[in-house]
């Protein structure tokens, strides 16, 4: 194999990629974001520098199920997401993610730093409730519930198109060969080509299990303030380095 045939491989391993070239497009996306307030001390804990805390200590757990992904084909996920501060800007800090898909979870590392796991999350209908529950190592560790499109956001668009649009921030950790961190950066990236097909809000609840490896109950529920539900197509583009830590001062 060539050196140009080498640095144009997609990924690993050469004999039969892990997952394709970018960007990835996303077909009838469907979320369930419950948001909920914590201890404002334990969010404090989770932000890396130089992300800062927002007055109000906000949590998204998000569910999202993906049944039509270019390239990585259909999976779920869940997660949690902790509005917050990179400078001037708000966007959003991906603290964990769970997923039950090998190349998303590979890529959203190798890429873009996502804090993926393997576990099995899961978003249904179940009569007139829209569930989200989250099972890690034979063990449900969160459990959303949403009452199933009691008021529809369709004629707002603005607001779920503004939550899609929003900067997202990962922190990327990839040592090198000798274990000392090879890649230390926040990972900036904003989804693009939205086309939002529905969307609604209403009530929810949210329960989370202290578990010692998929830590969701490490920020804990105080109040749950409301969910939203929605569909949209999307792009996920590849992203930008926000802050380097090995270059910063």
């Amino acid at each position: 194999m060539r050196k140009e045939e080498v640095l144009a491989l997609p990924s690993m391993p050469a004999a039969g990629p892990s997952y394709p070239a970018g960007p990835y497009r996303f077909y009838d996306r469907e979320y369930m974001v419950i948001t909920y307030e914590t201890d404002p001390a334990l969010i404090a804990q989770q932000l890396p520098e130089p992300l800062q805390p927002l007055a109000q200590p906000l949590v998204n757990y998000e569910w999202i199920s993906m049944p039509d992904s270019t390239g990585f084909g259909a999976y779920s996920e869940c997660g949690l997401v902790i509005p917050c501060r990179l400078g001037s800007e708000e966007v959003n800090f991906v603290s964990q993610m769970y997923l039950d898909d090998d190349p998303p979870t590979v890529a959203g590392r190798e890429i873009w730093g996502f804090p993926k796991k393997y576990a099995h999350p899961k978003l249904e209908i179940v009569k007139d409730t829209l569930t989200g529950t989250l099972e890690y190592a034979g063990q449900q560790v969160a459990m959303g519930t949403m009452g199933y499109k009691h008021e529809s956001m369709a004629g707002n668009g603005e607001r779920t198109m503004a939550a899609l649009s929003k900067t997202q921030v990962n922190l990327k950790l990839i040592p090198g060969v000798d274990g000392e961190p090879e890649i230390c950066q926040l990972v900036s990236y904003n989804l693009t080509d939205i086309v939002v097909k529905g969307s609604w809000r209403g009530p929810a609840r949210l329960h989370l299990v202290p578990h010692v490896n998929a830590p969701v109950a490490d920020l804990p529920v105080r109040r749950v303030l409301g969910a939203h539900h929605f569909i949209a197509d999307l792009i996920l583009p590849y992203g930008r380095v926000a802050y380097d830590y090995k270059k910063e001062g």
